[in-house]
Protein backbone atom coordinates (compact mmCIF):
# COMPACT_ATOMS: atom_id res chain seq x y z
CA UNK A 1 0.00 0.00 0.00
CA UNK A 2 1.32 3.43 -0.95
CA UNK A 3 2.40 5.72 1.88
CA UNK A 4 0.13 8.77 1.91
CA UNK A 5 0.38 12.25 3.40
CA UNK A 6 -2.41 12.83 5.88
CA UNK A 7 -2.20 16.52 5.04
CA UNK A 8 -2.98 15.84 1.39
CA UNK A 9 -5.73 13.35 2.27
CA UNK A 10 -7.46 15.94 4.46
CA UNK A 11 -6.96 18.93 2.20
CA UNK A 12 -8.67 17.20 -0.73
CA UNK A 13 -11.67 16.16 1.39
CA UNK A 14 -13.88 18.87 2.86
CA UNK A 15 -15.80 16.40 5.03
CA UNK A 16 -14.13 13.15 6.12
CA UNK A 17 -16.33 13.39 9.24
CA UNK A 18 -14.59 11.87 12.25
CA UNK A 19 -11.16 10.31 11.93
CA UNK A 20 -8.74 8.10 13.85
CA UNK A 21 -4.99 7.81 13.31
CA UNK A 22 -2.92 5.13 15.08
CA UNK A 23 0.76 4.54 14.44
CA UNK A 24 4.38 4.79 15.54
CA UNK A 25 6.61 7.84 15.56
CA UNK A 26 9.47 8.05 13.05
CA UNK A 27 12.08 7.44 15.78
CA UNK A 28 10.23 4.25 16.73
CA UNK A 29 10.01 5.24 20.38
CA UNK A 30 6.41 6.39 20.72
CA UNK A 31 2.92 5.05 20.09
CA UNK A 32 0.79 7.72 18.43
CA UNK A 33 -2.97 8.29 18.42
CA UNK A 34 -5.03 11.11 16.95
CA UNK A 35 -8.76 11.70 16.80
CA UNK A 36 -10.66 14.57 15.19
CA UNK A 37 -14.31 15.53 14.85
CA UNK A 38 -16.03 17.73 12.28
CA UNK A 39 -19.56 19.07 11.97
CA UNK A 40 -22.01 20.51 9.47
CA UNK A 41 -24.91 21.32 11.81
CA UNK A 42 -24.96 23.83 14.66
CA UNK A 43 -25.45 20.95 17.13
CA UNK A 44 -22.38 19.08 15.84
CA UNK A 45 -20.22 22.19 15.78
CA UNK A 46 -21.21 23.16 19.33
CA UNK A 47 -18.59 20.88 20.92
CA UNK A 48 -15.17 20.86 22.49
CA UNK A 49 -12.81 18.17 23.79
CA UNK A 50 -11.98 18.26 27.51
CA UNK A 51 -9.71 16.07 29.61
CA UNK A 52 -11.45 13.32 31.57
CA UNK A 53 -9.07 11.40 33.84
CA UNK A 54 -6.48 9.81 31.54
CA UNK A 55 -8.83 10.14 28.53
CA UNK A 56 -11.07 12.80 27.02
CA UNK A 57 -14.77 13.47 26.50
CA UNK A 58 -16.84 15.76 24.32
CA UNK A 59 -18.73 18.60 25.92
CA UNK A 60 -21.15 21.26 24.65
CA UNK A 61 -19.36 24.56 24.10
CA UNK A 62 -22.65 26.40 24.72
CA UNK A 63 -25.00 24.16 26.76
CA UNK A 64 -27.98 26.35 25.83
CA UNK A 65 -27.54 25.39 22.16
CA UNK A 66 -27.28 21.63 22.74
CA UNK A 67 -30.35 20.18 21.00
CA UNK A 68 -29.57 16.44 20.89
CA UNK A 69 -26.70 14.93 22.92
CA UNK A 70 -27.33 11.30 21.89
CA UNK A 71 -24.63 10.88 19.23
CA UNK A 72 -22.31 13.81 19.95
CA UNK A 73 -21.59 13.62 23.70
CA UNK A 74 -19.34 10.68 24.58
CA UNK A 75 -15.83 9.70 25.70
CA UNK A 76 -13.68 9.26 22.56
CA UNK A 77 -10.59 8.14 24.50
CA UNK A 78 -10.30 5.86 27.55
CA UNK A 79 -7.37 3.93 29.00
CA UNK A 80 -7.64 0.39 30.38
CA UNK A 81 -4.32 -0.67 31.91
CA UNK A 82 -1.82 -0.81 29.03
CA UNK A 83 -4.53 -0.32 26.39
CA UNK A 84 -5.66 2.98 24.89
CA UNK A 85 -9.10 2.96 23.26
CA UNK A 86 -10.11 5.58 20.66
CA UNK A 87 -13.53 5.68 18.99
CA UNK A 88 -16.08 8.00 17.40
CA UNK A 89 -18.91 7.20 19.81
CA UNK A 90 -20.10 5.63 23.02
CA UNK A 91 -18.70 2.29 21.86
CA UNK A 92 -15.56 3.44 23.70
CA UNK A 93 -17.38 2.35 26.85
CA UNK A 94 -18.54 -0.89 25.20
CA UNK A 95 -14.94 -1.82 24.33
CA UNK A 96 -13.65 -0.78 27.76
CA UNK A 97 -16.26 -2.85 29.60
CA UNK A 98 -15.88 -5.85 27.28
CA UNK A 99 -12.11 -5.99 27.46
CA UNK A 100 -12.26 -5.50 31.22
CA UNK A 101 -14.24 -8.79 31.21
CA UNK A 102 -11.54 -10.50 29.09
CA UNK A 103 -13.34 -10.18 25.75
CA UNK A 104 -11.27 -9.28 22.70
CA UNK A 105 -11.54 -5.95 20.91
CA UNK A 106 -13.56 -7.57 18.13
CA UNK A 107 -15.79 -9.55 20.50
CA UNK A 108 -16.56 -6.42 22.52
CA UNK A 109 -17.99 -4.73 19.42
CA UNK A 110 -20.25 -7.63 18.41
CA UNK A 111 -23.17 -6.05 20.27
CA UNK A 112 -22.82 -2.74 18.38
CA UNK A 113 -23.42 -1.58 14.81
CA UNK A 114 -23.44 1.68 12.82
CA UNK A 115 -25.15 4.77 14.21
CA UNK A 116 -28.96 5.06 13.83
CA UNK A 117 -28.76 8.41 12.03
CA UNK A 118 -30.72 7.66 8.83
CA UNK A 119 -30.08 8.21 5.98
CA UNK A 120 -26.32 8.43 6.69
CA UNK A 121 -25.99 5.43 9.02
CA UNK A 122 -22.63 6.78 10.13
CA UNK A 123 -20.03 4.03 10.59
CA UNK A 124 -18.67 3.37 14.05
CA UNK A 125 -14.90 3.54 13.79
CA UNK A 126 -12.74 2.30 16.68
CA UNK A 127 -9.10 1.74 17.48
CA UNK A 128 -7.05 0.19 20.26
CA UNK A 129 -3.35 0.41 21.07
CA UNK A 130 -1.72 -2.23 23.27
CA UNK A 131 1.70 -1.61 24.83
CA UNK A 132 3.59 -4.12 26.97
CA UNK A 133 7.29 -4.40 27.87
CA UNK A 134 8.27 -2.09 25.02
CA UNK A 135 6.24 -4.06 22.45
CA UNK A 136 3.41 -2.33 20.61
CA UNK A 137 0.50 -3.30 18.39
CA UNK A 138 -2.80 -1.78 17.40
CA UNK A 139 -6.07 -2.64 15.71
CA UNK A 140 -8.82 -0.66 13.98
CA UNK A 141 -12.46 -1.50 13.35
CA UNK A 142 -15.30 -0.16 11.25
CA UNK A 143 -18.96 -1.17 11.59
CA UNK A 144 -20.94 0.08 8.60
CA UNK A 145 -24.21 -0.48 6.77
CA UNK A 146 -24.18 -2.44 3.53
CA UNK A 147 -24.29 0.40 0.98
CA UNK A 148 -26.79 2.31 3.11
CA UNK A 149 -29.02 -0.70 3.84
CA UNK A 150 -29.71 -0.59 7.61
CA UNK A 151 -30.81 -4.25 7.67
CA UNK A 152 -27.20 -5.39 7.11
CA UNK A 153 -24.13 -4.54 9.21
CA UNK A 154 -20.66 -5.14 7.76
CA UNK A 155 -17.88 -5.62 10.34
CA UNK A 156 -14.20 -5.17 9.51
CA UNK A 157 -11.20 -5.39 11.83
CA UNK A 158 -7.61 -4.60 10.83
CA UNK A 159 -4.72 -5.60 13.12
CA UNK A 160 -1.13 -4.30 12.96
CA UNK A 161 1.61 -6.11 14.90
CA UNK A 162 4.94 -4.45 15.62
CA UNK A 163 4.09 -1.38 13.51
CA UNK A 164 6.90 0.15 11.46
CA UNK A 165 8.51 3.37 12.69
CA UNK A 166 7.17 6.45 10.94
CA UNK A 167 4.00 4.74 9.77
CA UNK A 168 0.40 4.82 10.86
CA UNK A 169 -3.09 4.07 9.61
CA UNK A 170 -5.94 6.48 9.12
CA UNK A 171 -9.65 5.62 9.05
CA UNK A 172 -12.55 8.07 8.86
CA UNK A 173 -16.32 7.91 8.70
CA UNK A 174 -17.14 9.39 5.27
CA UNK A 175 -15.57 9.14 1.84
CA UNK A 176 -16.47 12.80 1.19
CA UNK A 177 -19.27 15.31 1.67
CA UNK A 178 -22.66 14.37 0.27
CA UNK A 179 -26.33 13.83 1.04
CA UNK A 180 -26.54 11.18 2.27
CA UNK A 181 -22.93 10.99 3.40
CA UNK A 182 -21.11 8.04 1.77
CA UNK A 183 -19.45 5.68 4.28
CA UNK A 184 -15.70 5.05 4.28
CA UNK A 185 -14.62 2.22 1.97
CA UNK A 186 -11.61 -0.09 1.96
CA UNK A 187 -8.89 -0.67 4.54
CA UNK A 188 -7.34 2.10 6.67
CA UNK A 189 -4.99 4.37 4.74
CA UNK A 190 -1.24 4.03 5.34
CA UNK A 191 0.10 7.45 6.33
CA UNK A 192 3.37 8.96 7.53
CA UNK A 193 3.70 9.78 11.25
CA UNK A 194 6.04 12.47 12.57
CA UNK A 195 8.32 12.44 15.62
CA UNK A 196 7.18 15.75 17.09
CA UNK A 197 3.71 15.89 18.67
CA UNK A 198 3.29 19.61 18.12
CA UNK A 199 4.30 19.37 14.48
CA UNK A 200 1.94 16.44 13.88
CA UNK A 201 -0.92 18.19 15.71
CA UNK A 202 -0.43 21.35 13.66
CA UNK A 203 -0.20 19.35 10.42
CA UNK A 204 -3.55 17.64 11.02
CA UNK A 205 -5.39 20.68 12.37
CA UNK A 206 -4.24 23.02 9.59
CA UNK A 207 -5.21 20.45 6.94
CA UNK A 208 -8.81 20.01 8.14
CA UNK A 209 -11.47 22.07 6.38
CA UNK A 210 -11.62 25.42 8.18
CA UNK A 211 -15.42 25.64 8.17
CA UNK A 212 -16.18 22.06 9.23
CA UNK A 213 -13.43 21.21 11.74
CA UNK A 214 -14.41 21.15 15.41
CA UNK A 215 -11.81 19.49 17.67
CA UNK A 216 -8.59 17.46 17.58
CA UNK A 217 -6.84 15.24 20.14
CA UNK A 218 -3.29 13.89 19.72
CA UNK A 219 -1.39 11.64 22.13
CA UNK A 220 2.19 10.32 22.05
CA UNK A 221 3.11 7.53 24.49
CA UNK A 222 6.77 6.73 25.19
CA UNK A 223 6.99 2.95 24.79
CA UNK A 224 9.90 2.56 27.22
CA UNK A 225 8.88 4.94 29.99
CA UNK A 226 5.10 4.79 29.37
CA UNK A 227 5.04 8.57 29.66
CA UNK A 228 2.08 10.25 27.98
CA UNK A 229 2.08 13.56 26.12
CA UNK A 230 -1.23 14.93 24.79
CA UNK A 231 -2.61 17.90 22.91
CA UNK A 232 -6.19 19.17 22.54
CA UNK A 233 -7.19 21.76 19.93
CA UNK A 234 -10.71 23.18 19.88
CA UNK A 235 -12.12 25.56 17.28
CA UNK A 236 -14.46 27.08 19.87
Amino acid sequence: MKMLSIAEELKRNSYPGRGIVLGRSADGKKAVAAYFIMGRSENSRNRIFVEDGNGIRTQAFDPAKLSDPSLIIYAPVRVLGNKTIVTNGDQTDTIYEGMDKQLTFEQSLRCREFEPDAPNYTPRISGIMHMENGAFNYAMSILKSSDGDPSSCCRYTFAYENPVAGEGHFIHTYMHDGDPLPSFEGEPKRIAVLDDIDEFTELIWDSLDAENKVSLFVRYIDLAAQETNSRIVNKN
